[in-house]
């Protein structure tokens, strides 16, 4: 899940200067789950900004923001309305895929922040960095390159004290949890393993299943 928290609303009141109607696209997805995208958190917002001034136009909640198709014909409600902008409840993924669809300035009203483990409701962890080269299976299923804040690949540092990271004493040294995992799988063997160093991000990356691969 794609985690994200509100901007600062000062912030967002500043990219918004100058505009007067404003449509409000939120996500019934990620952005909902976490409180920041859903049907309650556009009310909030439409009552935010009327407070302030403007006149909401519009309100759109696509199932998935990210998804280019869904999004393009839910904001069809957006035609012939007189509108200044749109602020995106989504994250940037969807904010980015509604300013695909229209021809307005879209504003986001979230930052947004990892890819997340869903706990519980409300508690995210960070888990995953998306990085394309995945060594999880010699690493337990814990990856080293998102929960060591140095995102070391090939081992510990020599930092880290009573299984704690030195960067940020909160949180468990990755490759502790590693070797942990490991001995309790009967698998240390893996840390033989090279893992590899992470290769080079390319950016922005593609992915197209309909392809014919020859």
């Amino acid at each position: 899940m794609i985690i994200t928290r509100k901007k600062p609303e000062e912030a967002l009141l500043s990219m918004l200067q100058g505009a007067k109607r404003v449509a409000i696209v939120g996500c019934g997805s990620c952005a909902a789950a976490c409180q920041t995208g859903g049907e309650k958190e556009i009310g909030e917002m439409k009552a935010f900004l009327e407070a302030r001034g403007f006149q909401v136009a519009a309100t759109v909640l696509p199932d998935e923001c990210c998804h280019k198709m869904l999004v393009k014909r839910d904001l069809k409600v957006l035609r012939g309305l007189d509108v200044d902008a749109v602020v995106g409840l989504a994250c940037g993924d969807g904010v980015q895929t509604v300013a695909d669809n229209v021809d307005l300035p879209v504003y986001p009203a979230n930052d947004t922040l990892f890819l997340g483990q869903v706990e519980r409701v409300g508690i995210f962890h960070e888990y995953c960095r998306m990085c394309g080269d995945c060594v999880l299976g010699v690493t337990g299923g814990i990856c080293p390159v998102t929960r060591c804040a140095k995102g070391l690949v090939n081992g510990p540092c020599g930092g880290q004290r009573n299984g704690k990271c030195e960067v940020d004493p909160e949180n468990d040294c990755a490759w502790v949890l590693i070797y942990r995992r490991l001995e309790k799988l009967g698998k240390l063997d893996a840390l033989l393993s090279p893992t590899g160093g992470r290769r080079p991000a390319a950016h922005p990356a593609h992915l197209n299943l309909r392809e014919v691969r020859k």
